[in-house]
């Protein structure tokens, strides 16, 4: 069984431009970025990954100042190591007047699968940015839904407080395939918090279209141990199933937080050794591969 990866990021400083990466001193939800301002390719997180059997991976958008050139450099690190298959999801916005036009650019290139456009981060940056504001779009209904009838699939990066809201949305976009990007970013994992989270996720998770990514669960938990990721696993293994559950590094932000080792490890050891086959690869192979 080769194992993927379906969920991380990888950047080239000299050849695309992240403002958020490049940016000194600024201190994110996720923690101080400073020791990731450096070009992450894909040689040093292959090798890593492929140290625990993983053999594919899924490139999520990381913020470009410019999505098509991000898109089109990606494109060329896969072109260029057809040993390490990879697919991406692209960043596009869904409320765009040309949306189809920008869907039509990308899907010239054979390893987009799917978009991203981020609903939340966190409490205190959503209060900045107005992501939230997406939920009251119609327009980014209809983008979610023209994407799914393109085939294309949608990475949902958003916090608890929103899946209520989402799940209405979701459900009027049946035909689109929707990824859960990190566990859904329950970032209060006290005993109540987790309670409220498990709740919400309800509203999600009861959608035959929507898939967990168990990704990123360091963001909040920065300290984390098996002991304190495991509650988060456990209650998505209950709700979605192994069959709509996949894993994913979140590298290199979660490098962070630990190294590959001990992140895949710790995954091995929560996860039951029957959902193996299923959280570690059969579900993002049919996801984003199929």
């Amino acid at each position: 069984m080769t194992r993927i990866d379906a969920h991380h990021h990888l950047w080239d400083l000299s050849a695309i431009e992240y403002p958020w990466l490049n940016a000194q001193g600024v201190e994110r939800f996720f923690g101080n970025p400073t020791p990731i301002q450096r070009n992450y390719l894909l040689d040093e997180f292959s090798a890593d990954a492929a140290a625990h059997g993983f053999g594919k991976s899924v490139h999520i958008q990381v913020g470009a100042a410019d999505a098509w050139d991000e898109a089109q450099w990606v494109q060329s690190v896969a072109d260029a190591t057809p040993q390490w298959p990879m697919m991406q999801v692209v960043f596009s916005d869904l409320t765009a007047p040309d949306l189809e036009a920008q869907l039509d650019q990308f899907q010239t290139l054979s390893t987009v699968r799917g978009v991203r456009q981020i609903i939340g981060r966190a409490p205190g940056e959503d209060a900045q940015t107005g992501t939230n504001d997406l939920l009251q779009s119609q327009a980014f209904l209809n983008g979610l839904k023209l994407a799914g009838a393109r085939g294309l699939s949608f990475d949902l990066q958003l916090i608890p407080e929103l899946m209520p809201q989402m799940g209405k949305i979701a459900a009027q976009a049946s035909d689109t395939k929707i990824a859960l990007c990190h566990a859904g970013s329950p970032h209060d994992r006290s005993p109540a918090g987790l309670r409220a989270y498990a709740l919400a996720l309800k509203h999600l998770s009861e959608l035959e279209n929507v898939t967990c990514k168990l990704s990123g669960l360091g963001m909040f938990d920065h300290e984390w141990r098996v002991d304190t990721i495991k509650p988060v696993i456990e209650i998505c293994l209950d709700q979605f199933g192994a069959d709509r559950c996949m894993f994913g590094s979140n590298f290199p932000v979660d490098m962070l937080y630990s190294d590959y080792t001990k992140l895949a490890q710790s995954y091995f050891e929560i996860v039951p050794s029957d959902m193996q086959a299923a959280v570690f690869s059969e579900v993002a192979e049919a996801f984003y591969f199929g």
